[in-house]
């Protein structure tokens, strides 16, 4: 069984959907034992990082997150997804996250008052080290971005894909060991997205 961690939080049913488009089958479920035990986990979702924290506490799912991460089971994490794998976020006044890999998420703090904060929209992603998450995918690839937040892990050598905006050239794709984490919405990326999410699938760590 994959399953998709459900904690309160937007675009679950599109993620399911994207899988369901590849022939992949996959539960949303808040479920710790189902998380615990699934062979492949997906962490995404659109939302604000204190409420989605409190959302993951509440439902009591952390505990089954880090196991599912100290077992080396291919981990997934989407959008808000990616920015709570790090230890915390600067948003809603700082937000203590999962810790599951060192890092902060940052604010974007363009120097133009035209750039528009959430960046929505597709942007290209840089790959700058060869992974599986990328096979079959081509360097420079657009994916769809909604997020004002991104993701800045400790460890560069971490950094699997970068993009270019609000004056920073950030993190859109990190991986360490079995977790790999996009800023992007695969889901929504159309022929692209979907083909890195078979890749997810496919990957063995």
């Amino acid at each position: 069984m994959n399953a998709i961690i459900d904690y309160g939080a937007g675009n679950l049913t599109s993620v399911r959907l994207a899988l369901d488009s590849l022939g992949i089958t996959a539960v949303i479920t808040q479920d710790p034992s189902a998380i615990s035990n699934a062979e492949r986990v997906i962490f995404p979702g659109v939302g604000a990082s204190g409420a989605s924290m409190k959302n993951l506490t509440d439902f009591s799912l952390l505990d089954a997150i880090r196991e599912v991460v100290q077992n080396g089971k291919p981990f997934l994490g989407i959008c808000v997804g990616a920015q709570l794998s790090l230890e915390y976020s600067e948003e809603d006044g700082g937000t203590d996250c999962i810790g599951l890999v060192p890092g902060t998420a940052k604010r974007f703090a363009p120097s133009n008052h035209l750039t528009k904060v959430p960046q929505m929209g597709w942007n290209a992603v840089a790959q700058i080290v060869p992974h599986p998450i990328f096979s079959y995918i081509e360097n420079q690839s657009e994916f769809y971005f909604v997020h004002s937040y991104y993701p800045a892990p400790e460890d560069s050598s971490l950094v699997l894909g970068e993009t270019d905006y609000a004056d920073v050239i950030f993190a859109s794709v990190y991986a360490k060991d079995n977790l790999v984490a996009t800023q992007f919405h695969p889901e929504k990326s159309g022929k692209v997205g979907l083909q890195l999410l078979q890749n997810f699938f496919t990957w063995t760590p």
